[in-house]
Parts: C-alpha cells; structure tokens; sequence
C-alpha cells in the first residue's frame, strides 16, 4: 500500500518541506510557469525561494518549495516558453542569455536616447540581453 497522496491537492506544507507548486485558483498544477528561482535568505537545503504563474488563469505566486518539485516543473514538456531567472541569470530557450549592450534611457519620454535629449529627465541605465533564437530583454542595471 502507498502513502503517497495522488489526490491532485495541494500540499500547504509551510515548515521544511516549503509549500507545494499549485494553482490556487485553477486547482491544478498543469499550467504552471516559474518565472524566478531564488535561493532562500538564510538557506535552507533543499529548498528555493520560487516566483511562478499560472498560464490558464494569470494568477501569481511566491513561496519556498523543494528544489525536487521546482526540477519537475521545469523539466515538464514545454515547459521552456517564457524567460527564467535563476540567481542573476535569465534563460531562454533553455540557455542564459548574453549580454549585448548596455543602454541609457529616458523614463519620462518614449524614444529618448539618453542624457541630452531635452530637459531634466529620469534616466535609467539597462543591460540588454538577448538569445540566440533572436528574443531580447532590457533589465534595469543593478549597480
């Protein structure tokens, strides 16, 4: 006899074993991307700080949960959409992405180049980062 539960529930688990990766709202766990692993502040082995959504209904959630449950997650077929931040490094189609510039742009107006466009201005230095498969993402720097 099994003592694994295949009930489809969510384990709310919140002491060392972190909290399983489910979608509240949908009940399921089938539509799931992570968007951010994270290790926890202080550790904890075994267990990651995730960030995730849920593709069906849009829903977001933040919890700690095993490394083993995170892997399954992201190994799942078609899994891969989307970009991953792991640490400091974002992935897509599977592989970190490189940087290949690095920009300073205006917050108050679209377009603007940078320092000397106009008047007084916010301005916000980023890292351009693309994969090879053409995508690209602007994160703010964090210096």
């Amino acid at each position: 006899m099994s003592t694994v539960s295949r009930s489809g529930k969510p384990a709310h688990a919140k002491g060392p074993g972190g909290r399983r990766l489910w979608c509240t709202v949908c009940g399921s766990a089938e539509n799931l991307m992570i968007d951010t692993v994270r290790g926890l502040n202080p550790p904890r082995a075994g267990l990651v700080d995730v960030e995730y959504s849920c593709l069906e209904c849009g829903s977001f959630f933040s919890h700690a949960a095993t490394v083993a449950q995170t892997g399954m997650v992201l190994n799942r077929p078609g899994g891969g959409i989307g970009v991953l931040q792991f640490g400091g490094v974002y992935f897509h189609c599977g592989k970190p992405m490189p940087t290949i510039d690095y920009r300073q742009c205006s917050v108050d107006e679209p377009g603007s180049a940078g320092p000397g466009d106009g008047p007084l201005g916010v301005y916000l230095s980023t890292t351009l980062l693309r994969c090879r498969c053409g995508f690209q993402l602007e994160i703010p720097d964090r210096t």
